[in-house]
């Protein structure tokens, strides 16, 4: 995995080991972020103490702070980067923080602030989507679900962000009791949803009623397949006992800065040299 064109600029003006370092750090951040957000923020405060005058720095360490629900921490990093660059992107990720810092009022009030205007669709799209979870924090779901309502959502153009919309929209109306209406959405959030990154289809089940069945119940059927069990063990327990005894087995015997330890990574990842977002809704 490599980082962009864009930071890989930004670092240039580190030293050149220097750079090496905080770019494998950011690497692993961005490896580990989904799977393993603890261990992606360690390898954040690492790139953080590297180079804090980075604004990529600062901003992977906000993502990865959000990612471990530490959301001051998080807001603090994505200010920093936005003084940096002057860049608008990160303005509803910071409202979804206030949101995670039990702050809704504050993010409705980001959500009406001129920076939203200069934000892409995509960006539009996610201040809206922080702004009705907000609405919904302060118990106010009809205003939530008015807030969705959107030339985005009723577009039959299918964009990234798309899914996710329709989701949120379903939710609130199954939440405001217009189930009819929720299956509708859900239905075109599968739709969307090509990915699987919601679990809009298994919401639309529950609302047809449709039961999964655990394959691996073992009370089906027990007694009558009790006896060919105890077969079957029995030669499985042969055959490894065969492999077993047909097994060889073998004994195995820059100048600036200091490198730091690094934390513990996973056994596939190259471990750096140098050491030290549940989201609040359906927003950034």
């Amino acid at each position: 995995m490599e980082i962009d064109a864009d930071v890989r600029q930004e670092l240039l003006s580190l030293p050149k080991g220097l750079a090496e370092e905080v770019s494998r750090n950011l690497v692993m951040v961005a490896r580990l972020i989904d799977e393993d957000p603890e261990q992606a923020y360690a390898y954040s405060r690492i790139a953080l103490r590297l180079a804090s005058r980075v604004a990529a720095v600062r901003e992977a360490a906000g993502f990865a702070a959000y990612a471990t629900q530490k959301y001051s921490e998080a807001l603090a990093e994505f200010r920093a980067a936005k003084r940096m660059t002057g860049s608008v992107e990160l303005w509803p990720v910071m409202a979804d923080c206030e949101r995670g810092l039990g702050r809704p009022e504050r993010a409705l009030a980001m959500a009406g602030e001129p920076e939203v205007q200069k934000l892409d669709k995509a960006g539009q799209v996610e201040m809206r989507l922080v702004a009705a979870g907000a609405r919904r924090d302060m118990g106010q779901l009809d205003a939530a679900i008015v807030t969705l309502q959107s030339p985005e959502l009723a577009s039959s153009s299918v964009q990234p962000w798309t899914a996710r919309l329709r989701y949120a929209y379903a939710d609130a109306l199954l939440a405001a009791g217009r189930e009819d209406e929720a299956r509708e959405w859900f239905a075109k959030t599968v739709e969307a949803d090509k990915d699987g990154a919601t679990d809009a289809s298994d919401r639309l089940a529950e609302l047809d009623g449709v039961e999964f069945v655990d394959a691996l119940d073992g009370s089906v059927d027990e007694d009558e397949d009790e006896d060919g069990d105890d077969d079957q063990d029995a030669a499985e327990v042969a055959a490894a006992e065969r492999a077993a005894d047909q097994t060889e087995y073998y004994d195995e015997d820059d100048d600036e800065y200091e490198p730091l330890d690094a934390p513990e990574a996973d056994a596939d990842a190259d471990a750096p040299n140098d050491g030290e977002a549940d989201r609040p809704g359906d927003g950034a």
